[in-house]
């Protein structure tokens, strides 16, 4: 789709859960484009379980270096090659607000991203970068029934106001927003695409 619009993509694949490869996706970027003005740090694993006793040290270990140590590790390796007027976003959850009994873990890892995008906005922005969140709501990804069983997917988006899942050309404009000079004066925030949920924070 990128291709037949007239623009570039590069398919670089990675454990970004290992900081050497998140340096080594930071690195093959700019070998391919020459430079950074955007990092989207957006990729995220879930594994429901029942209770809390059954979340294994393996299973919270990979979630956490999954979820929010990608975070660190990607801005870290990109941050030298952003200039002023450069955008983070980072991918949290309205799962972080709310809470899940069978997310456990990923929704504390989406609880602290919020708290890293906070607290990074106001490390960068005497650099003038901005760092940013957008915290979606059911969105429809290959994430979904790859974890639920069938009867979580048919119901997936129905306890929200508009009573549906969004879809991912509903949550990306949020995206393009926040990179975008048109987001020039907002940073340290989370946008909620939710279907109506209404969260505090």
């Amino acid at each position: 789709i990128i291709d037949e619009k007239g623009g570039s993509a590069a398919i670089i694949a990675a454990d970004i859960s290992k900081e050497k490869q998140c340096i080594k996706v930071v690195d093959k970027t700019i070998k391919e484009f020459k430079k950074l003005d955007i990092i989207v740090n957006n990729a995220a694993v879930q594994y429901p379980q029942e209770s809390i006793t059954d979340i294994t040290a393996k299973q919270l270990e990979k979630t956490f270096a999954t979820n929010i140590f990608s975070h660190f590790y990607i801005t870290k390796a990109g941050l030298k090659y952003l200039k002023k007027g450069s955008s983070i976003i980072c991918t949290t959850s309205v799962t972080s607000y709310r809470g899940s009994p069978e997310l456990l873990d990923y929704a504390s890892t989406k609880g602290a991203i919020v708290g890293f995008v906070r607290s990074l906005a106001g490390s960068l922005v005497k650099k003038n970068i901005r760092v940013n969140g957008v915290a979606p709501g059911p969105i429809w990804t290959p994430l979904i029934p790859a974890s639920f069983d069938a009867r979580h997917v048919s119901e997936f988006g129905s306890e929200v106001p508009m009573k549906r899942a969004g879809q991912p050309n509903e949550v990306a404009p949020a995206y393009v927003f926040l990179a975008s000079e048109d987001a020039s004066y907002i940073t340290g925030q989370i946008i909620h695409v939710n279907g109506g949920e209404v969260v505090n924070g």
